[in-house]
């Protein structure tokens, strides 16, 4: 039991749950609104699409790699589909919205995944460079503009309540829509591949040592094309679950977010160098950058001051990790010491 308890608190992840705990405490003693059920509802409602693109991105990072095209492929994605179900006249439901926009996500996660994997070239001067592509084709092939009428299906599904809390002191009603099921599928769905997998097992044998990876078995190549695939797919379903949520598509809206999602993955103990870190550590991470966005409102704070109080949050948790690697490496240099 000894073990077990220290091994708990030996992970990254039980700091990020107390510091979200303690963060929450000190919200509900300033303004008494943060235990709330529309409370929790906006908070779970505003981690869907960051979840999304922080699952998407966990995976390029235990690669080894990184990702910083999501965005723009997120965006392009989104835009292309809606735009032809709306010149289709399209009044089915939400389904061939995702499945055309995941399809296109397959085909730009290809690329990245060509150029990343079988031309083994630098994963971020890559994915940068295809990030200003994606935009530049949106923006100019397209000549995307803000779409502030969506097909019906999709602005359904954005407005269906799955879950609704509505607050006694102020009578707000906060709803949390059916697009919080994809994120539980994804999240899911990648807590099974990663772990009982040979293909997930393979992208945290690449991310720890490439060349070890490939003696024991892996085709790396092969497993990096497919991994930005699925990244491709995650990032564009993302996508569509933002312009349901906000009834419209903006090209632009979602552009620049990747900082702060790799920022929230790192928090959580995901490892840059890659082969380390879990889902649940990505998660709590990514949740963590959330809540200190949305709890300035409840603590009175600026708005403006935002950035400011996720970068303190950034450092001090990128601090913790990288203190909580630097004592697992110790541990493992004393038990081998004591070995020999």
């Amino acid at each position: 039991m000894n073990k077990k308890l220290k091994s708990t608190f030996k992970s990254n992840e039980i700091y990020i749950f107390l510091i979200i705990i303690a963060l929450g405490i000190l919200v509900q003693i300033r303004s008494g609104q943060f235990f709330t059920g529309n409370n929790m509802v906006d908070l779970l409602s505003a981690m869907i699409v960051p979840g999304m693109f922080a699952v998407a991105e966990f995976l390029a990072i235990i690669a080894g790699g990184i990702d910083v095209s999501f965005p723009a492929l997120a965006s392009l994605s989104a835009y292309a589909s809606t735009r032809i179900l709306l010149d289709q006249n399209y009044g089915g439901n939400v389904v061939l919205a995702f499945v055309i926009a995941m399809a296109i996500g397959v085909l730009l996660g290809a690329v990245n995944g060509f150029l990343i994997g079988y031309l083994n070239l630098n994963a971020m001067i890559v994915t940068l460079g295809t990030s200003s592509v994606f935009q530049g084709f949106m923006q100019g092939a397209l000549r995307a503009k803000q779409l502030s009428v969506i097909p019906a299906g999709m602005k359904e599904f954005g407005t269906n309540s799955f879950i609704t809390a509505t607050n006694k002191t102020n009578n707000l009603t906060s709803i949390l829509p059916y697009t919080f099921i994809i994120l539980l599928i994804v999240c899911a769905a990648m807590f099974l591949i990663l772990r009982y997998t040979i293909f997930g097992r393979g992208i945290y044998a690449i991310g720890g040592n490439p060349v070890s990876a490939h003696t024991v078995g892996f085709n790396v190549k092969r497993t990096k094309f497919f991994m930005y695939i699925i990244i491709g797919m995650i990032a564009a379903a993302g996508g569509i679950c933002r312009v349901c949520m906000m009834q419209q598509m903006h090209p632009t809206n979602m552009l620049g977010m990747e900082m702060n999602i790799i920022a929230g993955v790192v928090l959580g103990g995901v490892a840059l160098t890659g082969g380390a870190g879990t889902l649940i550590g990505c998660i709590l991470g990514t949740f963590l950058i959330i809540l200190v966005q949305n709890s300035m409102i409840l603590l009175g704070v600026p708005t403006t001051w935002s950035n400011v109080f996720v970068g303190i949050v950034i450092v001090v948790g990128v601090a913790l990790s990288a203190y909580q690697s630097i004592r697992t490496e110790k541990a493992k240099s004393k038990m081998v010491k004591e070995a020999a």
